[in-house]
């Protein structure tokens, strides 16, 4: 039976938290058939013997970053509906159910926006988790594991921009929002997001701001020459 969703993880030496992440998404308990596509981004562990212990598709690449192991779990994944997960996020009972409601009652949607709620690893010592500094409440961001696509929408918008080393999800929702693809925000949490010593945000925080800045600056120039 085809699957009803496509939940890919994009993962890099993740053997610390990946089986947390599966797990997450094998207790949502959804009526509908789903896959989970772990994409290897080229790990130095045992990450890829790992996750096919967990019942997983594994896909191996040479390490390409974060846009490229999504991309390429897009050309596997054989869902109505995509869901990218953070190797060391997890997903909230009942948030499938949440995003997917959401689809069916709302043909006009294209993508829906959770919440996202921080959380501190719990293996960091004392003075590690002073180092991190989490939201005390939840939050909208662009967080992978509170959005949910429908497929078509990889048909109308480009994949994800592999010359980006930050900010690549941004990049695509700005091209989504100039598709005119419809966007719906809820209020739900669907994922917590693990605050640890190598978050991606945190090693590589000046180039993301950067780089936000720049899309940012980008999308009020093409406003104006619009108007």
């Amino acid at each position: 039976m085809k699957p009803a969703l496509s939940v890919i993880i994009p993962c890099r030496n993740g053997t610390n938290y990946l089986a947390e992440a599966v797990a997450s998404v094998r207790e949502q308990a959804l009526d509908s058939p789903l896959e989970i596509i772990v994409v290897d981004d080229g790990s130095t562990d045992s990450t890829a013997e790992l996750a096919r212990s967990l019942g997983c598709t594994v896909v191996s690449i040479p390490h390409s970053g974060l846009s490229t192991a999504r991309n390429t779990g897009l050309t596997r994944a054989s869902g109505d509906h995509i869901l990218f997960l953070d190797h060391d996020d997890r997903l909230r009972p009942g948030s499938l159910q949440s995003l997917l409601g959401v689809m069916a009652t709302a043909e006009d949607v294209d993508m829906v926006l959770a919440r996202a709620q921080d959380f501190v690893s719990p293996e960091l010592d004392e003075e590690e988790k002073a180092r991190v500094t989490a939201r005390p409440e939840p939050y909208h961001g662009l967080m992978s594991g509170a959005m949910l696509f429908r497929r078509p929408v990889f048909a109308r918008v480009k994949g994800f921009d592999e010359a980006r080393p930050t900010a690549q999800t941004m990049d695509f929702l700005l091209q989504a929002q100039r598709a005119g693809l419809g966007m719906r925000k809820i209020d739900t949490v669907t994922v917590d997001r693990r605050l640890h010593l190598t978050n991606m945000g945190r090693t590589m925080q000046r180039q993301e701001g950067r780089d936000h800045a720049s899309l940012l600056r980008e999308r009020l120039r093409g406003n104006k020459r619009r108007g």
